[in-house]
């Protein structure tokens, strides 16, 4: 990759081969998408088929959210290639969290996409916000420190410099993150209805700007790291 004729740093991959820590994440995780199915029974009838097709856009929403969970993982095993015990338990507890995750997840797309029949009374919103903001950044919380544990490994694993700036920024990203489930959380619970779940919802349209700007600063570094280089 180039960029104005320069080649732009890249990340060496230290873990190659699925290890049985890996293999058995994605069963997880495959498990996980299958608690998003509706029902696994083959529709007999038209209005069954309709009422399945109806919560696609919330099947949609919830197993893109898990792809992105399980991305950020396989990116975590392919760079710094770990197998040890904090590295095995930070894992398992990650997946924990991730099957705990899945319900509270497809609810709140349903409630917002008005699909599969859910409903919520009023008093109740403030607490369906405080859960799946205590979900999502359980699994921040996890992907940070995962990522710090690699960083606090970074002479072990002989990270470059580039490498130790992309980590840096990792764990950076993932605490913005955290910071906005717990604005989110927080708004739930003094925003009166019915402004409770527009202002405490669009709240997590933050994280998009949060990955926008992780990733300018990263190639803004990568640009200046090539300029110097070949300079």
């Amino acid at each position: 990759m180039s960029s104005s004729g320069h080649t732009l740093p890249r990340f060496q991959n230290r873990g190659e081969s699925v290890s049985r820590l890996e293999g058995f994440s994605d069963a997880v995780f495959g498990f996980a998408i299958t608690l998003l199915v509706v029902s696994l029974a083959v529709p007999t009838q038209f209005d069954e088929l309709l009422q399945q097709l109806r919560g696609l856009p919330v099947f949609a929403l919830t197993f893109a959210s898990i792809a992105t969970i399980w991305h950020s993982q396989y990116v975590f095993f392919r760079r710094y290639g770990l197998n040890d015990s904090l590295t095995i338990v930070l894992n398992l507890t990650l997946l924990f969290v991730v099957l705990f995750y899945v319900y509270p997840l497809k609810f709140l797309f349903g409630l917002a996409l008005g699909a599969n029949g859910v409903t919520i009374r009023e008093a109740q919103v403030p607490e369906l916000f405080l859960i799946y903001a205590a979900g999502f950044a359980a699994v921040n919380v996890l992907l940070a420190v995962l990522d710090l544990h690699a960083y606090r490994l970074r002479d072990q694993l002989a990270l470059s410099n580039w490498e130790r700036f992309v980590t840096k920024v990792s764990i950076a990203d993932n605490a913005a993150v955290i910071a906005v489930c717990v604005l989110s959380a927080g708004l739930a619970q003094v925003v009166p209805e019915p402004y409770t779940s527009p202002v405490a919802g669009f709240v997590y349209f933050l994280v998009a700007v949060i990955k926008f700007g992780a990733g300018r600063i990263r190639g803004r570094r990568a640009r200046a790291l090539a300029r110097s280089t070949s300079g």
